[in-house]
């Protein structure tokens, strides 16, 4: 290709590029209710300081429990949705690199033989030729973005496959928050699991004493009758709470990625309470960019704003520049000379004019789905808020009660002991006793599920709060992907 025909394409291609725009709106964060707000109505004694928020990161190994830690990097490693978000991940990507290869030249290379025959009649009669043709052209085609359709659709592409990160993170938290929690709940039926012996235990004595006391007149048939019901009913009890641990730990495998049933029996390790001190919560505007859902929702609306850009540019003129170079000879080795040499370019410019309303109808649906989306994320943005508000409340509330649960352990542990000294006695009838027990156990078992209940609010405090999860992203072979 000869040297001014080059010169002219490259300067009617920057001219161009120089002239280009990008038609349709540009993206702006729209306000929300935590723009106004300046802090959480329950944050108590929580710092709001929104350059302090850092104890979140890694939070549950401050809870001091290795078996715990160990089992959030299985989980990590092996739990089947996250690889299934990590393929997302993958997918939004590989979208993103074949849209930004749309905005690059296209370049083909074509060799061809072509043997051909053509007949004709001169009036003396007919005659034929056969003919072959060899060709070789390089030919590069370059789509001029004059107003930022495919830098549109670029963004958009850029947008979600962020969109997918944040929502693979958003799982990231909810999974290690699970493994927790399953922890926790396990822990928590352990020592419910404990009481219940305990309580068999102590009705076997009892059923002994009882026995003993009937054999020798002391007390009536009824008295046994009960204890050995009450014995009964403790074995019962048990029952139902181990089937309650092996579906909890069933259902901690899953989370892990192991088959059900396959793990051994927890130790327990885990403290009855996790560490209540007051985690930094920050300012509610934090939210925005630290809880992996919201960034999600708002990666969401930016990529359907830029999608408006992209179907008003639908409106415009597409222009196409198409330069081809090569050769073509009947002889294979003439390819290879320069008396061959072909060459051609091409400005294509293509306009619609009418499509039955069907370009405008486009635009107004990308708007509509803009607005749809600015709604649920103006929704996920104050559902984020009420979470962390009823996290904060929660912990406030459930500490007040464990306090009063605590007291009322302790009244019905003491007067079932004096209780069961008075009927030794011979003083109180078997019945009080029973009743005690009965105010004693529910008390015990009620204090062992506050307590349960106060390590999923700390686990919610921190799943609402959005920290940063994992400080190390290639921690795991799947989370890696969730990080920019």
């Amino acid at each position: 290709m000869n040297n001014r025909l080059i010169i002219q394409l490259l300067t009617i291609t920057g001219l161009i590029m120089l002239t280009g725009c990008m038609v349709g709106p540009d993206y702006k964060r729209p306000q929300t209710i935590v723009d106004t707000a300046e802090g959480y109505v329950y944050a108590g004694e929580h710092p709001q300081d929104a350059n302090d928020i850092d104890m979140t990161d890694r939070w549950w190994e401050r809870f001091g429990d290795p078996m715990t830690t160990e089992l959030v990097n299985e989980a990590l490693n092996n739990n089947n949705d996250l690889q299934a978000a990590a393929a997302r991940v993958l997918q939004a990507q590989a979208l993103l690199a074949e849209i930004r290869g749309q905005r690059l030249p296209d370049v083909s290379y074509n060799f061809g033989r072509v043997r051909s025959k053509s007949s004709w009649n001169l009036g003396g009669g007919r005659f034929s030729n056969l003919s072959t043709t060899f060709s070789q052209e390089l030919t590069v085609s370059y789509i001029m973005d004059l107003f930022g359709k495919l830098k549109r659709a670029e963004r958009a592409a850029w947008a979600a496959m962020l969109a997918a990160k944040a929502n693979g993170q958003a799982l990231l938290n909810a999974v290690i928050s699970n493994v927790v929690k399953a922890r926790a709940d396990i822990a928590t039926i352990q020592r419910s699991l404990a009481i219940a012996r305990a309580d068999t235990a102590n009705w076997q004595r009892n059923l002994e004493i009882i026995e003993r006391r009937y054999s020798r007149g002391l007390v009536g048939p009824l008295d046994v009758r009960l204890a050995r019901e009450n014995l009964a009913a403790s074995k019962s009890a048990e029952i139902i709470i181990e089937l309650a641990l092996v579906k909890a730990r069933n259902a901690l495998d899953v989370i892990v990625g192991r088959q059900p049933g396959s793990s051994e029996e927890l130790p327990q390790t885990l403290a009855e309470l996790p560490d209540l001190t007051p985690v930094p919560v920050g300012v509610p505007a934090l939210l925005l960019d630290r809880r992996p859902d919201v960034r999600a929702a708002e990666l969401a609306l930016e990529a359907s704003n830029e999608r408006i850009g992209v179907s008003i540019a639908q409106l415009y003129p597409d222009l196409t520049l198409v330069g081809t170079y090569g050769r073509s000879a009947d002889v294979f080795d003439d390819l290879f000379i320069d008396e061959t040499e072909i060459y051609a370019a091409i400005i294509r410019l293509a306009q619609p004019i009418f499509r039955g309303g069907q370009l405008r109808a486009r635009v107004d649906a990308a708007k509509a789905r803009y607005e749809e989306l600015a709604s649920n994320y103006a929704q996920t943005v104050l559902t984020a808020l009420r979470e962390v508000e009823d996290a904060l409340v929660r912990e406030q509330l459930l500490q007040r009660r464990l306090n009063a649960v605590q007291l009322r352990f302790n009244e019905a542990t003491a007067a079932e002991k004096l209780a069961g000294q008075r009927y030794l006695r011979g003083v109180e009838r078997l019945i009080t006793v029973l009743e005690t027990e009965r105010r004693r156990r529910i008390a015990e078992n009620q204090l062992n599920s506050v307590k349960g209940e106060l390590w999923a609010a700390r686990v919610d405090l921190f799943l609402s709060l959005g920290g940063d999860w994992v400080a190390d992203p290639q921690q795991s072979n799947y989370q890696g992907r969730f990080y920019d």
